[in-house]
């Protein structure tokens, strides 16, 4: 069983990625750590906790970090994922209850505390990963891999920056330059796993209170993409797909950076042929199975409640 953390904005993507987790037997979700990118944070926590519950793994603590990014102002996008983070279900108000300590402060002392084990899920901005190392930089060294969903050669919030790693460029800069062994999921991959009509229908026909949540987010979150017949891309399950089966993605060890300033802020620098001669931060992905993707998925959510 492998240890992780995941750290979050959900999101409707983020939702159906913190589900995959909670159903999958092969990992321990030690704890959900929520942070301002979607939606503010005091949603962001909520709609963790509202998951776990769903899920029926009360026993997850969930914690709430950083409610802004490091230098930036808090940018959301409730155009995308609606004025909740996970419209299109109406999920109860959870009793399950929010963790009193700090998450980033949690974040360092677990992996203060641990032996190299643990792996970071990050499904939103990078801002609790950049803090932590800046109030501890020795965690770096105790992360088995951070699995990020972030950045891609094009952006989707501007020409040029993808949401988390724009939301705080900053945090994203400090991640890639720790050390810590990286797994990027850039939108070069996500937007191959296409969240179509016809994968949406195994999860309204499970007849649970999990999948009838999952079709009605990936329903709402389809259209309010406006992708058309193609279907939105599913991109936070990626991070979570990759660690369960790594053989339904491909990619290629390079070198990342990001740009902090000016007008192309927010972007991620991919050198995808080694032009720059700097030696590689990260594994990134770029093709997916797409149908074997959403097998995973249906199969993990028919296990919920």
């Amino acid at each position: 069983m492998r240890p992780i953390i995941i750290d979050t904005d959900p999101g409707q993507d983020d939702a159906v990625a913190i589900l995959l987790a909670l159903a999958s037997p092969e990992l321990e979700v030690r704890a959900i750590i929520a942070v301002a990118g979607n939606v503010p944070l005091a949603l962001t926590e909520l709609n963790a906790r509202k998951l776990v519950e769903l899920a029926g793994r009360v026993e997850v603590p969930v914690y709430a970090g950083a409610s802004g990014p490091m230098v930036r102002e808090l940018f959301t996008a409730e155009f995308v994922h609606g004025p909740t983070g996970l419209n299109g279900v109406d999920l109860p108000v959870p009793a399950v209850a929010l963790q009193a300590q700090d998450g980033v402060d949690y974040l360092v002392e677990t992996l203060m505390r641990s032996h190299g084990e643990i792996t970071l899920c990050t499904l939103g901005p990078l801002t609790n990963i950049g803090l932590a190392l800046e109030r501890e930089p020795g965690i770096a060294a105790k992360v088995r891999e951070l699995v990020m969903m972030g950045g891609g050669t094009r952006g989707n919030v501007t020409p040029d920056a993808e949401f988390n790693i724009y939301v705080d460029p900053h945090a994203a800069r400090r991640v890639f330059q720790s050390g810590i062994p990286l797994v990027l999921a850039p939108l070069d991959v996500t937007h191959k796993a296409l969240a179509t009509r016809e994968r949406l229908v195994p999860f309204s026909q499970m007849g649970t209170a999990s999948g009838s949540a999952v079709a009605g987010m990936l329903d709402f979150y389809k259209r309010y993409e406006k992708h058309g017949p193609g279907g939105a891309p599913l991109h936070d399950p990626c991070v979570i797909a990759y660690l369960l089966e790594p053989n339904l993605f491909s990619g290629k060890r390079c070198h990342v950076e990001i740009l902090t300033d000016g007008p192309s802020v927010g972007a991620t620098l991919i050198d995808w042929k080694g032009a720059s001669g700097q030696e590689p931060n990260a594994l990134v992905l770029d093709e997916v199975d797409a149908d074997g993707f959403f097998d995973l998925i249906a199969a993990r959510v028919a296990r919920l409640p």
